[in-house]
């Protein structure tokens, strides 16, 4: 008599919940500080390459049942409609709401189930196993903050999506925001802990930095054809 087949291993346990806060790539609306040097649309190219990227990775981290897409604009009326569009399949998508950022941070965090990982688009060398990791991190602290190289922040793990109302009111987009926040939220009474520090992409020295990082990425392929175009 054969033996019975043993059963099938439990499927690992979700991690949490990917939430990325987005502008639609609009030409003149996105990486403005970087269109000074490349112009409108190339901006957008890179902005809706380093999109696309960071989709895929929150897709692969956490699978797109569990992930989230708070939307400024809409992705129809901005560059790679249909590949964007496709990619955010099975994922919730909900318009940004608040003045400032720190508000529009506060409320899509709170409109989040918990524990979440919420980036930016800013990181498109942010990889599955980075955004998991910020997520293994909540299993000893109530949020996980990763520094970014300008002063910012990357990345914003916690436990309770509501704990990011201790955002509103600080400053960001400044070189002090990562400390400025790291303050808010421990006076908020929550044990913060420290990811992996990366890059944002806000000129073309990041850009180039970056792209050479991930030349295999969308972003890396894009930076490439417009420096080509460039040459």
């Amino acid at each position: 008599m054969s033996a019975a087949p043993r059963p099938a291993p439990p499927a690992p346990a979700p991690l949490g919940h990917a939430l990325v806060l987005a502008k639609a790539p609009v030409p003149g609306r996105v990486k403005t500080r970087l269109a000074v040097d490349v112009g409108d649309v190339a901006a957008a190219e890179v902005a809706a390459a380093a999109l696309v990227d960071t989709i895929v990775a929150c897709t692969a981290a956490f699978g797109s049942r569990h992930c989230h897409l708070a939307l400024d604009g809409d992705l129809a009326d901005g560059l790679l409609p249909d590949r964007l569009t496709a990619l955010v399949t099975g994922w919730r998508i909900t318009p940004q709401h608040g003045d400032g950022l720190d508000a529009r941070l506060a409320h899509a965090h709170a409109s989040t189930p918990g524990p979440l990982v919420q980036v930016g688009m800013d990181t498109p060398q942010a990889t599955p196993e980075l955004l998991r990791g910020a997520a293994r991190g909540l299993a000893r602290h109530d949020a996980v903050l990763g520094p970014a190289d300008d002063g910012g922040w990357w990345v914003l793990a916690l436990r309770d999506g509501t704990a990011a109302a201790a955002l509103r009111g600080v400053p960001m987009s400044t070189p002090h925001t990562h400390n400025d926040t790291r303050v808010a939220l421990t006076a908020a009474g929550l044990d913060v802990g420290t990811t992996t520090r990366l890059r944002d992409v806000d000129t073309v020295a990041d850009a180039e930095e970056v792209a050479a990082l991930v030349p295999d990425s969308a972003f890396g392929r894009a930076w490439a054809r417009i420096t080509g175009a460039a040459a």
